[in-house]
């Protein structure tokens, strides 16, 4: 038999072997992340439109590891629209061009889920999209980053701000339409409205569209005019509509309309 004291140390060393390993934690690691919120078949939110707002979530655990607003300048208009791409180019990845950054410590492989959300500066045309991921301590996702694409156009209605028409009446319309990076809109431009269908449409008691007629470009870079006749039924909304069904962008903005008495 083993006396009490040979049997103590015996019990203390296994306990030590089992409890070691419990208690060796890993070590969080540093890990860098760029993110970009760009407009599809155009350049990057930037100030100028308020950026994006970005998240990351850990998928697992439901916690936001990062929120910030993408910041910069909307990048290299030459490598981002002109320039045929190579693999792995710095497309994105030029001086100055909008981003976000952060730097997660990461003890173990993540998923995550990238949320970006813009542009800010412009309720009516915000759209949001994200994509999910796998982030590994230590293994930093940098350079042109994780690209998120918004799909859309900005519209905005310049004229008129609020409207009381009688049925008969025209109502004369003026709008700006440009990418959600801000960039511009003209026929013939690098950002081609020849391809889009702009339109303006009054919308009736009943939620459907009575009217509809379209904007042509007015000579101003991304402003687009037009009329339109108030039917019978009436109208309640002033509608604007940009799409290119081509490159899966579309965006719209109204205002209201009130029926004045005959």
């Amino acid at each position: 038999m083993f006396s009490t004291d040979r049997l103590l140390p015996l019990l203390v060393a296994g306990l030590a072997l089992l409890v070691g390993p419990v208690l060796a934690q890993p070590q969080p690691e540093s890990t860098r992340v760029v993110v970009r919120a760009a407009s599809n078949d155009a350049k990057l939110l930037h100030d100028g439109v308020g950026g994006a707002l970005i998240r990351i979530v850990d998928v697992e655990t439901g916690e936001v590891l990062a929120e910030g607003v993408q910041r910069g300048s909307s990048g290299d208009t030459e490598q981002i629209m002109r320039q045929p791409r190579e693999r792995g180019a710095a497309v994105y990845d030029t001086e100055g061009a909008a981003k976000f950054e952060t730097t997660l410590m990461l003890t173990r492989p993540t998923t995550v889920r990238v949320v970006a959300m813009g542009p800010r500066d412009y309720p009516q045309a915000r759209k949001r999209t994200s994509t999910t991921m796998t982030l590994l301590p230590g293994e930093h996702m940098t350079g042109n980053g994780i690209v998120l694409p918004l799909h859309g156009f900005i519209v905005e209605v310049l004229r008129p701000t609020t409207s009381s028409a009688a049925t008969g009446e025209t109502i004369d319309v003026r709008a700006r339409v440009r990418m959600m990076c801000g960039c511009p809109t003209e026929p013939g431009g690098l950002w081609d409205a020849n391809r889009y269908t702009i339109q303006a449409k009054l919308v009736g008691p009943d939620g459907g569209v009575v009217a509809t007629a379209p904007l042509s470009y007015t000579g101003t870079t991304s402003e687009y005019e037009g009329t339109i006749t108030v039917p019978s039924e009436g109208a309640t909304q002033l509608r604007v509509t940009s799409v290119d069904a081509e490159r899966a962008n579309a965006g719209t903005a109204s205002v209201s309309v009130s029926m004045a008495s005959e």
